[in-house]
């Protein structure tokens, strides 16, 4: 619809005309027109990353010794942020599942890599980098996971059940501050206290309930815990197609305060080109309700870490 425009001449030097159609500015100067309509905001940054690496090793009649094997890795994560006046609403999913596969084991396909882990974050600006929030943090894995041991006089390997989907669950709820900051376009650092923080450790798993795995009372599925929490999120560009993202999480107990349960997560991405990456990715965790047994048949509390290197395909989007 045309609501007005608007002409002058001084000297036979031709003005730019003004038209306004539908609340949107042209201007017409000479034979162009330029048009400038009113940007609109984005509010929403979506985005993930797919990867997936895959190593065979396949050995006929070989002299050196060996074993045929089978190893892959792939994971994806999600995220979506939200950022509007004074409110941030932050939401990444990442999924993890690897396998290796040896045809002459008793068990020939065994798990390498299984985690689910789910952050969300709202928070409401008090000032320009500080934040009141509320985020909410959930963690298992996905399919059964299994020891591996070989009785004295067998020849045979056996396993049995040590953890399963939601046999553990973490899930912990924290209100606190939030110090947020945006280095450059993609840099983020993150990093939230809470002193007022639940967190349940889920086993539903019927005969690892039973033995009072992860901490839960024997026959129990859940353990409700109150305390302090401190969590931090890192996303930084090295250098030229060098990243890091870490996430840290911190939880101790108002009745044990001074013991510790960390979660520490690292990914070194090393971009070779559009859809080829190297990864160094890196796991840490400790929980003192949480026992390993050993080899000599012993149970203690004690450092889990995991460390996996993969080359292969990676894909952001």
């Amino acid at each position: 619809m045309l609501l007005g425009t608007q002409v002058a001449w001084a000297q036979d030097v031709i003005k730019a005309d003004t038209v306004f159609i539908d609340g949107d500015t042209l201007v017409v100067l000479g034979d162009s027109l330029i048009v400038t309509p009113e940007e609109k905001p984005v509010y929403w940054q979506q985005g993930g990353n797919f990867n997936l690496s895959v190593q065979q090793v396949s050995l006929t009649n070989w002299a050196a010794g060996g074993q045929s094997s089978l190893a892959l890795n792939t994971g994806l994560t999600l995220f979506a942020n939200y950022e509007k006046d004074d409110r941030i609403w932050d939401t990444k999913l990442t999924i993890n599942y690897g396998f290796m596969r040896q045809s002459d084991r008793a068990f020939a396909t065994r798990k390498t890599n299984d985690n689910f882990v789910f952050i969300s974050k709202y928070g409401r600006e008090l000032t320009p980098k500080l934040y009141l929030s509320t985020q909410i943090d959930a963690r298992t894995q996905l399919l059964k996971g299994y020891r591996y041991f070989r009785p004295a006089g067998s020849e045979r390997e056996q396993r049995n059940v040590i953890s399963d989907l939601l046999s553990p669950g973490y899930i912990q709820s924290s209100t606190g501050l939030n110090y947020q900051k945006t280095f450059r376009e993609k840099d983020r650092f993150s990093a939230i206290i809470s002193p007022f923080t639940g967190r349940f450790t889920v086993v539903l798993d019927d005969s690892l309930s039973r033995a009072g795995a992860f901490g839960v009372i024997p026959g129990e599925r859940v353990r409700a815990e109150a305390g302090i929490s401190i969590s931090s999120s890192t996303n930084l560009t090295l250098m030229e197609n060098v990243n890091w993202r870490a996430d840290l999480n911190l939880f101790s107990n108002y009745e044990t305060l001074g013991n510790t349960v960390v979660n520490f997560n690292s990914i070194l991405s090393m971009r070779v080109n559009r859809f080829i990456t190297t990864r160094i990715e890196t796991v840490l965790i400790y929980d003192e309700n949480v026992f390993i047994e050993m080899e000599d048949g012993t149970s203690s509390r004690a450092i889990q870490l995991q460390n996996l290197i993969n080359f292969g395909i990676g894909i952001d989007f």
